[in-house]
């Protein structure tokens, strides 16, 4: 198959995709809950206020949980779905979501809700309400939800291996991994600032300061200096899963532009994250950032992250309402 022929197959995937998407996205509102559900969001909000009061992990925890749902098969909540014996390799189960946290949230506002209106609220509207609600409990940007996703029935860890973008990507992957999913390069680089909160396990990026080209060298694009503080909290070893580090060293808890900030200076803990340093839109968005202190960064993350919820969303009679969030309905 030619070059010509290949892009022209894909372009009018990513039409039919689209188009698919937004039609979806069309049977969403606001007020989806409004008779069969009444008092929704604030039962969402209360417990997820609960939980981030307590624990403030679960805030960044929550968020990534919602981006490694959307971005394999849209936002269908199947990434909360548990193995069993017939399907013992779920989404769950997948190298990149082994560490996500946050599953016990979801199931205590499910359980209320259950208890509240039988039935009726889809997981998936539940991960895209607390997610949002969490960073809106640590003092971060708001964004509008409009519901009526319905669960998904499908969850493959071979599709969260393959579709899920890498902490090891170049720019040009990244890009295209984004763009397969209506996401421009703008929503790229401002949804990765999300990594101003939450931590990154050593043992993904330990080989950047430790074993980078497999000659005991650290990756020469980080900083030196930066190099050696990570070196007094990650070992060499590939199977320590236990220890972290904060993604943004300056404000960890904080939702602000500071992730820019450690970009520029070449101490993006992934290789994903020095990226964005190599292209030169994505670049002057973090200059601009800095410049700016982050005065728009909430009001951009806010859009991106609008467009990200409703990707894929499943609505209507092409999913199901889960009893438990872990388990798809028998």
């Amino acid at each position: 198959m030619t070059t010509k022929i290949f892009q022209k197959l894909f372009s009018l995937f990513l039409l039919f995709a689209m188009t698919t998407v937004m039609a979806n996205t069309e049977e969403l509102s606001l007020d989806y809950y409004k008779y069969s559900c009444p008092g929704v969001e604030d039962i969402v909000k209360r417990i997820t206020e609960q939980y981030v009061s307590h624990v403030p992990r679960f805030a960044p925890g929550l968020l990534r949980m919602v981006f490694h749902d959307c971005f394999v098969r849209g936002c269908d909540a199947s990434v909360l779905i548990d193995p069993t014996e017939s399907n013992n390799q779920t989404e769950k189960t997948a190298l990149p979501n082994v560490t996500l946290r946050g599953y016990e949230v979801v199931e205590a506002i499910k359980s209320a809700l259950e208890s509240h209106c039988p039935g009726v609220v889809s997981c998936a509207d539940i991960l895209a309400l607390s997610s949002r609600d969490g960073i809106r409990t640590i003092n971060g940007p708001f964004w509008e939800v409009p519901l009526g996703r319905k669960d998904g029935k499908i969850s493959l860890a071979s599709d969260a291996d393959s579709l899920l973008p890498s902490p090891f990507f170049n720019f040009s992957s990244l890009q295209q991994n984004f763009a397969a999913l209506g996401l421009t390069t703008k929503d790229l680089v401002v949804l990765l600032g999300s990594h101003t909160i939450g931590q990154g396990h050593c043992f993904i990026f330990q080989h950047r300061l430790y074993n980078f080209t497999g000659r005991g060298d650290r990756d020469p694009s980080l900083s030196p200096s930066y190099v050696e503080f990570l070196k007094t909290r990650c070992t060499p070893n590939p199977n320590d899963t236990q220890s972290f580090v904060a993604m943004d060293r300056i404000t960890p808890r904080v939702f602000d532009e500071n992730y820019y900030v450690m970009v520029s200076q070449n101490r993006g803990l992934f290789q994903s994250d020095a990226a964005l340093l190599t292209n030169p839109e994505t670049k002057s968005y973090i200059d601009q950032q800095i410049k700016s202190k982050g005065s728009i960064f909430a009001q951009d993350f806010s859009v991106s992250m609008s467009k990200m919820i409703k990707l894929g969303v499943l609505t209507g009679n092409q999913g199901e309402v889960r009893k438990t969030c872990g388990a798809v309905n028998a």
